[in-house]
């Protein structure tokens, strides 16, 4: 899959380590991760995000599965960005809790927009109220929003000025019955936020009081 700014090579919180791990689960791994893997496989998106699996980190906890996904209008991408499902059955004291969300996420913006000094503010309530729109519990949320400029110069000084923010971020979902968290819940609040940091329309009545990024620069060729 194309990204908006090429592909997610850069790591969120050591997104960067994938290698060889398989796309798929096996037989042998716990019921739990398996059950948590299958609902993010089945949930249903909005059409403006193309999502697919990727390779996932090997080395961030024992069970690791990675899905990639872009804001797509036509032939163009808006956004895109990376989660990974992390599954330690023994627990992690950082977590508190045996499941954890990581994410990447980026755009292109406008340099006016990229210098407003409340933007990082805004942007990190935009995850953290992707998941509460849809009631989702939640814990240890931690994460850095970063921005940062390009100005071109020499043989590409004909080039704009280009400004892009970034979100990467974990969290620990909160685990249902049988120990499993309601992942497919948290990828459709992921995509909230893709699509929102993407510029896009609210999907639904419930996410009328969402704030939208009108300057953000036009779409980036696939």
């Amino acid at each position: 899959m194309a990204a908006a700014q090429g592909r997610l090579s850069d790591g969120a919180d050591g997104m960067d380590d994938a290698k060889e791990e398989d796309l798929h689960t096996s037989g042998t791994d716990p019921l739990p991760f398996r059950a948590a893997v299958d609902a993010l496989r089945a949930a249903r998106l909005r059409p403006q995000v193309e999502i697919e699996p990727t390779r996932a980190p090997q080395r961030l906890a024992p069970y690791a599965y990675a899905l990639e996904a872009a804001v797509v209008d036509g032939d163009e991408d808006l956004a895109d960005g990376r989660l990974v499902l992390l599954h330690d059955p023994a627990g992690h004291d950082a977590w508190r809790g045996t499941f954890r969300l990581v994410t990447l996420v980026r755009a292109e913006l406008e340099p006016e927009m990229a210098s407003d000094p409340l933007l990082p503010d805004v942007c990190w309530s935009w995850l953290t109220g992707a998941l509460t729109a849809r009631g989702l519990a939640f814990g240890e949320p931690s994460g850095t929003v970063t921005r940062a400029s390009s100005h071109y110069f020499g043989g590409l000084s004909e080039r704009p000025p280009t400004s892009q923010i970034e979100i990467r971020a974990s969290w620990t979902p909160r685990e249902g019955l049988g120990g499993v968290p309601d992942t497919a819940a948290h990828l459709a609040s992921w995509c909230d936020l893709l699509a929102q940091i993407a510029g896009l329309p609210p999907a639904g009545p419930g996410d009328e009081s969402v704030v939208s990024l009108p300057q953000r620069r036009g779409p980036q060729s696939r």
